[in-house]
């Protein structure tokens, strides 16, 4: 119990629940959100490697919520080459364990599967309207889900490998933006010394997440750091990228994940806006991001969307010039001032 005193008792019980029900299952599936971040995919991977090592008579499936491929930057994580889209995944597994999702729609193809499985579990650091596992472990004052995640495999005792540790550390890095986000608080410095203390590799995530960047992803970037705008004397600020600009670039929309914090960098900004254009007609996807206490997920969930206090987001059916003009006007009343007849012309 050495290691694990300083978790509340009812928690180290309901860990212990969830280790009965991973033991008693003969199939495990893991699977994160649609659009997955460095956190939903660290956690899957993460988690996933260690049962696979504690329990090798099992069957544990890894699956991507929707069709499209692993970003990039994150097929670096031992494990990135077992994720099979859940559309393609037609077992019934005997425990679904959802990480890093707080509503069964961000699921996306993932949900028939928790839908066809025998029991769930659901590890998250997201505000949940409901709670649809059968058991769940929601704190949302973590800064990440990876976090969660060690703290269970700790709990209740099945060791990390190197690569384990590496995994969920890319969630932790990535979800508190390298420990620059308010959220980088002393429980993540803990779990992230407990990490590398496993063998987890801070300098390889550092290059493969943030210093391997394609030419035509940085050209991409110079654009949208051109388009910068600032409302609300500067204490908002905004941009965005056309589907056309990701094709004329070569730019896929999995690597345009960091665009969002080149808005962010601005001084000044307290809240900031990054919009994405899909490759559908009028749909677009919405990055947010606060730089202070001021609460962005609140504005994510008016449009569907959610996230954290430091960072949310949404999907908007309509063009970017109607994103900007509902967003915008409730980003700076947010800031306090008086959005007034705030209007976005491109």
């Amino acid at each position: 119990m050495g290691a694990c005193a300083c978790i509340d008792p009812d928690l180290l019980a309901t860990y212990g629940r969830i280790l009965e029900m991973i033991e008693d299952a003969p199939s495990v599936a893991i699977s994160g959100h649609t659009s997955p971040d460095g956190d939903a995919l660290g956690s899957v991977l993460g988690l996933g490697g260690a049962l696979a090592a504690r329990y090798p008579d099992k069957r544990i499936d890894l699956l991507l919520a929707d069709d499209g491929p692993v970003p990039r930057i994150y097929r670096f994580m031992e494990g990135a080459d077992r994720l099979v889209p859940a559309g393609d995944y037609g077992c019934d597994p005997a425990l679904f364990i959802s990480v890093d999702c707080p509503v069964t729609e961000r699921l996306a193809g993932s949900a028939a599967v928790l839908a066809r499985s025998g029991a769930s579990v659901c590890f998250d650091h997201h505000p949940a309207r409901e709670e649809f596992a059968d058991i769940a472990v929601r704190r949302v004052g973590s800064a990440a889900t990876a976090v969660l995640v060690e703290e269970f495999l700790r709990a209740v005792g099945i060791p990390l490998s190197g690569d384990v540790a590496t995994c969920l550390l890319c969630g932790l890095v990535t979800d508190t933006g390298r420990f620059q986000y308010q959220n980088a608080d002393p429980e993540a410095f803990a779990c992230a010394a407990r990490l590398v203390d496993a063998g987890a590799a801070p300098a390889r995530i550092a290059l493969e997440v943030y210093q391997s960047q394609r030419l035509e992803y940085l050209k991409l970037e110079s654009l949208v750091m051109s388009r910068i705008r600032t409302v609300a004397g500067g204490r908002v600020a905004y941009s965005y990228a056309y589907a056309s600009d990701l094709v004329s670039f070569g730019v896929t929309p999995d690597e345009c994940d960091g665009l969002v914090d080149v808005v962010r960098s601005v001084m000044g900004v307290e809240v900031c806006l990054f919009v994405k254009e899909a490759e559908c007609c009028h749909r677009v996807r919405g990055n947010l991001r606060s730089k202070c206490d001021l609460d962005v997920s609140g504005i994510a969930a008016r449009f569907g969307g959610g996230g954290h206090a430091a960072a949310a987001g949404f999907t908007y059916e309509g063009s970017i010039v109607e994103t900007l003009n509902d967003a915008l006007p409730m980003l700076v009343e947010l800031v306090g001032e008086d959005a007034g007849d705030l209007h976005v012309e491109l």
